[in-house]
């Protein structure tokens, strides 16, 4: 395989890393909200550890990116409103190449708070939370409607990992000689759909639409496109909400990992 194939290939795992994730929930796990037993899925208000998967694959790759965070449901004006906050997110690909994106980049994912769409089905409480997208290494004016530019140096472009790089990096490792950052900015697009569980868990599946704006690198080999989608089998994108107290964060969400979520998934398909 020629090194820029493998770079390629890395591409569309870069495309989609910005993200954008206790068996019990220990202390005080409820963190009802007023006026939650008149609110349709009012129950469900507090804080869940959040777990979610998406699968993409593009022309040379495919790739799982797997998010780590918080999901707060309260209740407001008798509406269900789900807010998200992330923590880490980590890659698996079908290639033997590493890629990272720090934490504090990750962290700067921040959609806004949004109304649920709560029904029943066999008995059980569900809901659906609708994209509310988001900018990410781009400041927005109107971030759901602005398209994102194509030149480089555009003014919005902002620092969100405070690293001194332009928008967003991610970490590069094709091989020892071979490593390098690539620098984007996103417009984070997903929504979700999640039934209750009997021991209070809440799962379900992702939907993705994301974008992508490459914004420079520090060697041109890493600079190409190629077309990513989010696979249709929406099994291959599962998320899972656990709850927990209301005063996790993310030391702790991380070090419970392996007691509340399964093995990282691997490329099967």
């Amino acid at each position: 395989m020629s090194v820029r194939w493998i770079v390629s290939a890395f591409l569309a795992v870069a495309a989609a890393a910005a993200i954008a994730g206790c068996g019990g929930g220990g202390d005080d796990a409820s963190d009802r909200s007023e006026g939650a037993t008149s609110t349709p899925g009012g129950h469900l208000a507090g804080r869940y550890a959040h777990y979610d998967v998406v699968a993409y694959q593009g022309e040379l790759l495919k790739t799982l990116i797997i998010s780590y965070g918080f999901t707060d449901l309260t209740v407001e004006d008798g509406e269900l409103m789900a807010k998200e906050s992330f923590c880490h997110a980590d890659q698996e690909t079908d290639q033997p190449i590493e890629t990272s994106i720090s934490d504090e980049a990750t962290q700067a994912i921040k959609p806004r708070k949004v109304a649920v769409e709560v029904s029943t089905k066999d008995g059980r409480t569900r809901f659906f939370r609708p994209e509310t997208p988001t900018g990410i290494g781009i400041d927005l004016e109107d971030p759901a409607n602005d398209v994102l530019p194509d030149d480089p140096n555009d003014p919005r472009i902002a620092d969100d990992d405070n690293d001194g790089n332009p928008g967003i990096t991610v970490r590069i490792k094709v091989t020892d000689s071979i490593q390098g950052e690539l620098y984007i900015a996103r417009r984070e697009r997903f929504a979700y759909d999640v039934a209750e569980q009997a021991d209070r868990s809440l799962t379900g599946t992702v939907e993705d639409h994301s974008e992508q704006l490459i914004l420079g690198a520090t060697d041109p080999i890493f600079i190409t496109k190629d077309t990513w989608k989010q696979v249709p089998d929406r099994a291959k994108s599962p998320i899972i909400l656990k709850p927990v107290a209301k005063n996790w964060d993310c030391t702790r969400l991380m070090a419970e990992r392996d007691n509340l979520f399964p093995p990282a998934p691997v490329v099967d398909w």
